[in-house]
């Protein structure tokens, strides 16, 4: 159980900071292009974004949950090779989530 849970942690760490700089990137070229100016940025919005950035980065330990549930399973040695898809669609959810939230 030690090996699958120091296995899970050490897959999606360091995919945290990917996923951290896709939905930076997003919301960076959503300010870019709706904002009229840095002026009209007020703490109201920056507030919010700190709060989403926080709620995403909660909703990310998710993967957490269905890794483990999953390597515990028959299915582990199938599951290492194509959990990246989990990644992928949880990073494109979050991004689409800010993008409608717009």
């Amino acid at each position: 159980m030690n090996d699958i849970v120091n296995n899970s942690i050490r897959y999606w760490e360091p995919r945290r900071v990917a996923f951290n700089a896709v939905l930076a990137l997003v919301v960076a070229g959503s300010f870019f292009l709706h904002q009229s100016s840095p002026a009209a940025l007020t703490w109201q919005p920056v507030i919010g974004l700190l709060l989403a950035a926080v709620l995403a980065n909660v909703l990310y330990c998710a993967a957490y949950a269905a890794d483990l549930l999953v390597q515990l399973s028959d299915y582990q040695a199938a599951w290492r090779r194509h959990r990246g898809l989990l990644w992928v669609a949880g990073t494109a959810f979050a991004a689409g989530i800010f993008l409608l939230h717009e």
